[in-house]
């Protein structure tokens, strides 16, 4: 079993490799589109995961009557 210290450093050296990274990212340009198209997958999503939930519980309800 790994001791906290061991732990702690597997989880902070990519994090701070991924930070780098993600600063890097954000001082260019095309960054500001590429957010607004993720942020748009996201959304949509999410609006598809509700409907499909929604989906879901209405044939449970069905199926169980």
């Amino acid at each position: 079993m790994l001791n906290r210290r061991a732990l702690g450093s597997a989880v902070a050296v990519p994090l701070i490799i991924g930070l780098i990274g993600l600063m890097n990212l954000m001082h260019q340009e095309r960054f500001a589109i590429f957010a607004a198209f993720v942020l748009q997958l996201i959304a949509s999503g999410m609006c598809f995961g509700v409907a499909l939930s929604a989906v879901f519980a209405l044939l449970r309800g069905q199926s169980s009557s």
